[in-house]
């Protein structure tokens, strides 16, 4: 059974899954297990045990877990009190719950 649905070009890495390269994903990524790399998807969804180190491009970006490096989101950018980010993060609207956690440099792309 494949993780991958082609139907809705959308990506599931569960928790123990270990991953290291460049991931294109033409809609929703959710990841639980270790990433290193580059990630480019319209929506992430970094899970409680997620963990990404590297370049991030999406449209929306939620995180529960860890997320780290350098991150580009054109959209909301949302951290849960369980989420940390770390990094250089360019974003166009941010939301940080109260517990979530932000270690590094951040910029808007709105004027």
């Amino acid at each position: 059974m494949s993780n991958v649905s082609n139907l809705n070009n959308d990506l599931f890495i569960p928790d123990g899954v270990t991953f290291v390269g460049s991931i294109n994903v033409p809609g929703f990524a959710q990841i639980n297990g270790d990433i290193s790399g580059e990630i480019n998807c319209k929506e992430l969804e970094v899970g409680p045990k997620g963990n990404i180190k590297g370049k991030v491009q999406a449209q929306g970006i939620q995180v529960h877990g860890q997320l780290e490096n350098d991150i580009n989101c054109k959209g909301l950018v949302k951290i849960f009190k369980t989420g940390k980010v770390s990094g250089k993060l360019t974003y166009s609207e941010i939301d940080i719950e109260r517990g979530g956690q932000f270690i590094g440099n951040m910029g808007s792309t709105k004027s």
